[in-house]
């Protein structure tokens, strides 16, 4: 069984079709590169596999558990979906500590000596142990999106998202964050990743998939796809970015 599974799936703003019939499975380990131009819907199908935006047509799935039945706890299943912005949404202040053991803590119930341990293991993870005391302000954009991504991997999510998490960055801190995603891929972690860096979903990704028009324009295995588009769109997006 598909680990996330999007069956049909419609999302409208009033009379705007944002998501215009949707469906994408994506098995576990399986690392998801969603690509295309700003307002073609990527963003927006994230938001709706976490929960935090709501459909009107068709079926989410995560692990079995129904997003969109009203009566699913999404507190519970954030716990299983992590999610990353490009925006770091840190809370200033608070330490990385407090930022990262927060949800531990308050969610899970774990004690806070427990939920330090925790933090230092992910913080170990995106190379940033030294800095479990520092707040988001001495960071560099580059460690608070790494700090970011160590607060969603605490929960031991089954599946994250990851919605432009380098689009904020300059090139070089766009490559510390790049190599934690690498590093988590490696570990396979399940991943759907909205992106530009097509160099990272070339070399990762096991599917990319290529959004147009609020649809699933082209889908397929990440290096031939990207390297010979069927599509005229996919080719033109491509040029864009690549050029």
């Amino acid at each position: 069984m598909a680990l996330v599974e999007l069956n049909h799936v419609t999302k409208r703003y009033g009379a705007l079709t944002v998501l215009d019939d949707v469906s994408l499975s994506v098995q576990k380990g399986e690392i998801i590169a969603v690509i295309g131009r700003s307002g073609s819907g990527k963003s927006t199908m994230l938001r709706c596999i976490n929960g935090l935006e709501r459909i009107q047509g068709g079926d989410i799935t995560v692990d079995g558990v129904r997003v969109n039945d009203p009566a699913t706890n999404l507190r519970n299943l954030r716990q299983q979906v992590g999610i990353v912005f490009q925006s770091f949404n840190l809370f200033p202040h608070l330490s990385v500590a407090g930022n990262i053991t927060l949800a531990p803590r308050v969610v899970k119930g774990k004690d806070p000596g427990m939920a330090r341990e925790v933090a230092l293991d992910v913080l170990r993870r995106v190379g940033l142990e030294d800095k479990i005391d520092a707040f988001p302000d001495e960071l560099s954009g580059g460690q608070q999106q790494r700090v970011a991504i160590a607060r969603s991997l605490a929960m031991d999510p089954q599946v994250m998202l990851f919605d432009e998490v380098t689009s904020a960055l300059d090139p070089e801190l766009t490559g510390e964050v790049i190599k934690v995603l690498e590093a988590m891929a490696n570990k396979g972690m399940t991943m759907i990743l909205v992106t530009h860096e097509i160099g990272f979903a070339r070399r990762f990704g096991s599917r990319v998939v290529f959004m147009h028009q609020g649809r699933i324009w082209e889908e397929g295995a990440a290096a031939a796809t990207l390297a010979s588009p069927r599509t005229p769109e996919l080719e033109t997006f491509l040029n864009a970015v690549l050029h």
